[in-house]
């Protein structure tokens, strides 16, 4: 189940509350009482790939690693291209 953020206009808090997709808003502020002054707010996403299959080190950028990697092979191919041009 989502969960869903709200404000209420009467004492400005934010709630978060977990529903079903498609619920409506609770009647009343479970901080303050009043009554029909809670608004679905939009707010920023996240989640977390967990299990056997995910690492954290996936999808991981190790851009210095990465160009050192190249311009060996570079020099590799340029080596090779002399030794065959002799």
């Amino acid at each position: 189940m989502p969960i869903y953020e709200y404000k209420c206009s009467a004492c400005g808090q934010t709630i978060e509350l977990m529903q079903k997709i498609g619920s409506k808003a609770p009647n009343s502020c479970p901080l303050c009482g009043a009554v029909n002054t809670l608004k679905k707010i939009i707010s920023h996403t996240s989640f977390e790939l967990k299990g056997s299959g995910w690492y954290v080190t996936d999808y991981k950028n190790n851009s210095k690693s990465n160009s050192n990697n190249e311009s060996k092979k570079g020099e590799l191919k340029d080596a090779g291209k002399n030794t065959v041009n002799n």
